[in-house]
Order: C-alpha cells, then structure tokens, then sequence
C-alpha cells in the first residue's frame, strides 16, 4: 500500500474502507451485466447496483476527507461517519443480494422477506441522513485553502440535504397502489409506472416524472459545486478578474443558487409527471431563466472593481 492511499484511508477508515467495498461491488455488477441477461422493470439487472457503488463510492470518499479536516465536531463527526459507513454497507449489501435473487429492491413488500429488507433499507437511509444532516452542520466549522472553496463545500452540504430528501417524496403509495395493492408501496416514477422506456444507462423514466434526476442532481452538489470553485482557482492563473477572493466567492455563490434552483425545479417536473426528457414549454422557460439570471449576475460580478481581502467564518 502507498504512502498516499495509507494516508487517504486514514481520513476514516471505516468510511473508506466502504469505498473499496463499492470498487469491488462496482466490478461485480460491471461482470453482471456482461453476462447476466436478466432484466427487472425493464432495465439491466445489474444496473441499479452499479449506479449505487459509483454514488456510495463518491459519498463515502466525500465525506471522509471532509471529517478529517473538521477543526471542531470533528469526534462527533467521526462517530456519525462510522453510523453513516454502516448504513451505506446495509444498503448496499440489500441492493446486491435483490439483484443476484433477480427482484427490485426499493418498495417491495410483496412477501414478510421483502417487507423486512425494505424496512431495513428505510431505516438505513432515515439515519443516513440524520448522520449527514448532523455532519453537514458541522461543515459552517470548516475552512478550507480558498474562501471560495469553503462557501461552495457548505453550500453543497445543504443542497446535497435537500437531493437526498427527495428520496422521501418516492416511499409514498401511489394512487393506483391504494387502489389495486400489487406488493409494491412506493415508486420512483410519477404517472407511469416504474420500468417503462428510461434515459440509457441511468434508466430515468422518458414518459413520465422520475424523482430520481432531482435526488441523484441535487445529492451531488457535494461534489459538483466544489468543483466550480476549484475549476475558478485554475482559471484564476490566466484571468486576472478571477484573482480577487471575493469575485470567487461570489461567482460560487451564485452557482450554489442556481444548482439549487435546478434542483428544485427538477423536483417539480418530476411531481407534475413530467420527463426530463420532455420538457414543457414552461419548465424550459424556467430553466433559460435559471441559467441567463446566473450568466447576468457573473458578468456583473466580474465588471466589478476586484477586491482581494475576504474572510470566511
């Protein structure tokens, strides 16, 4: 083992020790696709659990090197880690074992076992998230190498909260559940059925809503929003107006507003039963609006007279 992934595990080890574990999960379901036809609700049975290494592997990695960094909390948030390592583990280890018996996993409960692992599952996420929410807070603690990297890690914490807690909005029965109960509660469809026609790979639904853009979009500001902020620092060695602190903080500022604003737009399509796929003539209006307020208010941050000194609390 290198010098460099001895010190990467020891951000938290559990944490990272999930991280491998998705490697190889990820491995396994690549080979599954390769030479296992079956199919569930129409996509790949191995997909989903491919989907779920790449996104734990991100989220565990994530949040690991954050709480090594952590100045104050950072024993709590090292606890809440170990919780958050375990859940991801279950979760997963539930996804696996759906796939390889050839069932889905979420809202199943058309026998005692099924009804078992999804509750299981349930319980799993609602910690994960209380973890994170915890952890998240912690994060108005942190300060990293650039003012404009730290605004955009706790602005991404608090958008990545809400991308995750549409996670929710999928558990409820849908209407034709209530009326004609077939063993599953719950979908991530809205007016249509799980399992019809999906985006490749990703399997987002193509005729109705999907609340899995808006959860999978918004789960990784995380990741996302940061990088515009480091994407600013390389930019900065050959832009000048980039060099001010507060002209990056700003400009991040305003990416985390409209990542937000994406966000949650994308959650709306998704409960009017519209696909992201087929947007209406109102959501794409929205949507240009989204990006030419942003592209407005960068241009007149950048017009403005540089400052360099700024510090973030």
């Amino acid at each position: 083992m290198t010098a460099s992934i001895r010190r990467a595990v020891a951000w938290h080890p559990a944490l990272m020790t999930v991280a491998g574990v998705m490697v190889l999960c990820a491995v396994v379901s690549v080979v599954g696709l390769l030479v296992d036809p079956r199919t569930v609700l129409g996509a790949p049975l191995w997909a989903k659990p491919l989907k779920f290494s790449v996104s734990i592997l991100l989220y565990a990695v994530t949040w690991a090197w954050l709480i090594a960094h952590l100045p104050r909390w950072r024993r709590l948030a090292h606890r809440l880690g170990t919780v958050i390592a375990l859940t991801l583990l279950v979760e997963q280890a539930l996804i696996l074992w759906a796939a390889a018996t050839g069932t889905t996993s979420h809202f199943n409960v058309s026998s005692p076992l099924h009804i078992v692992v999804w509750g299981v599952m349930a319980v799993s996420i609602t910690v994960l998230y209380l973890c994170t929410f915890v952890t998240s807070a912690a994060l108005f603690f942190l300060r990293l190498p650039t003012p404009a990297l730290t605004v955009a890690v706790r602005l991404g914490a608090v958008i990545a909260l809400g991308g995750i807690g549409v996670a929710f909005l999928m558990t409820g029965p849908t209407p034709t559940q209530l009326t004609t109960p077939d063993g599953i509660v719950g979908a991530h469809a809205v007016g249509v059925v799980d399992g019809g026609p999906g985006v490749p790979v990703l399997g987002w639904s193509t005729t109705g809503g999907d609340y899995r853009v808006a959860h999978f979009v918004g789960m990784h500001a995380l990741q996302l929003v940061p990088l515009a902020a480091l994407a600013l620092t390389v930019l900065a060695h050959r832009i000048p107006r980039l060099r001010s602190d507060t002209t990056q903080v700003r400009i991040v500022v305003i990416v985390a507003l409209a990542y937000a604003a994406g966000t949650l737009l994308l959650t709306l399509q998704a409960a009017v039963g519209q696909s992201v796929a087929h947007p209406s003539g109102a959501v794409s209006a929205m949507a240009v609006a989204i990006l030419l307020a942003a592209s407005t208010a960068t241009v007149l941050v950048l017009l403005r007279p540089p400052t360099t000194a700024l510090r973030t609390t």
